[in-house]
């Protein structure tokens, strides 16, 4: 029974020095840059769990990420993998390179203070992480603060402070020559997914293209057991001997269509006259699941302003040669390129062997 107690008290003040040494190492620890914003600071990938940045313009993005897939952005938003993989690597590689000296210091800060993109970022950690991550115990979430500010002059580096420093540092990574402040844009549209519809010919149920300026061209191909048929929509009817290798191309297309960019400052004469009419073609690509995405495109002109003394804006030379104007999902306008669409806003004939020349523009 001695034994038991003794062994009770021994176990106890293992445990009291643990966390006693848990306690003091979490305060006397010297933090480096390193150390805080490594992405893998619990020891696995998908350590950091959402990033939050603001600037002194009241501009505020959130980007969280729901699986170690999936980012979104402000909660709801598909998040831009590219720009997501590239920031998590920024916080991963970007080291000290110097601290801002006592007499520079109060001048910097000042700048900070001023101009600068507050970021946020949560990630998981643990509270005793030894031995290279053979020992961790005590999982948690980590909060880390920086301000991001203004480059250096030979811009090859950026100004942070990080919340609860003495002195702001001179950040850069090691071995890349460039300044980070880019990496940092509080932008809800430059975070955002240009993705329209990333879908392997497995996952196709329908493909279908109106074409409201020529409904006798508008069709669909729609999955019919392990291949697909190919259908007129005015009138309905089901076309036999249309040209499959065509057809693998259109379905192929759908495998990573993106977007080119958003528009975010369509002129008001194109708000006035473009999209006050009929568009182009409607594109609708559903899978297998049931779930539809649309595209409807617009012809947009290369000067706006020459819409309004041309008699005939059917002219060519009015139009841009290289974009068009499409809305995705009744909700965004973005702007799409010929090059990428060419072979999917075709019309019925040219999927049929009737027609060889590209749609019309």
């Amino acid at each position: 029974m001695k034994t038991k107690k003794n062994l009770i008290i021994a176990l106890s003040i293992v445990l009291l020095g643990v966390v006693t040494l848990v306690v003091v190492l979490s305060r006397s620890r010297n933090h480096t840059f390193k150390q805080d914003f490594q992405i893998e600071a619990a020891g696995y990938p998908g350590a950091v769990s959402k990033i939050f940045m603001a600037d002194k313009e009241n501009h505020q993005v959130l980007l969280s990420s729901e699986n170690d897939s999936l980012w979104l952005v402000d909660g709801k938003y598909p998040a831009s993998e590219p720009m997501i993989e590239l920031l998590l690597q920024t916080l991963s590689d970007m080291r000290i390179r110097s601290q801002v000296s006592s007499a520079a210091a109060e001048n910097v800060t000042k700048q900070l203070a001023a101009k600068s993109v507050k970021v946020e970022v949560y990630y998981k950690d643990y509270r005793i992480n030894w031995f290279n991550g053979k020992l961790r115990l005590f999982l948690y979430t980590n909060r880390s603060v920086i301000y991001v500010g203004h480059d250096t002059q030979d811009n090859m580096a950026t100004y942070m402070y990080r919340e609860g420093d003495k002195y702001p540092y001179v950040i850069n990574i090691p071995g890349f020559r460039g300044c980070l402040s880019p990496r940092f844009v509080v932008d809800h549209y430059a975070w955002r997914s240009h993705s329209i519809v990333s879908l392997p010919v497995q996952q196709i149920a329908k493909v279908e293209l109106q074409i409201p300026s020529k409904p006798e061209e508008s069709f669909s191909v729609e999955r019919a057991g392990d291949g697909f048929v190919f259908n007129m929509l005015n009138p309905p009817q089901r076309v036999e001997g249309f040209d499959t290798a065509r057809v693998a191309q259109l379905l192929s297309s759908f495998v990573n269509l993106n977007f080119d960019e958003f528009a975010k400052a369509v002129p008001k004469i194109e708000l006035d006259t473009t999209f006050s009419g009929a568009p182009r073609t409607i594109l609708t690509v559903t899978d297998v699941n049931g779930n539809a995405r649309t595209l409807k495109t617009y012809i947009k002109y290369t000067n706006p302003d020459d819409l309004r003394s041309m008699p005939d804006t059917s002219m060519y030379e009015v139009f841009d040669i290289n974009r068009l104007y499409a809305i995705l999902d009744n909700k965004d306008t973005v702007l799409i390129q010929y090059y990428i669409f060419d072979n999917i806003l075709q019309p019925a004939s040219f999927f049929l062997g009737l027609e060889h020349s590209y749609f019309a523009r």
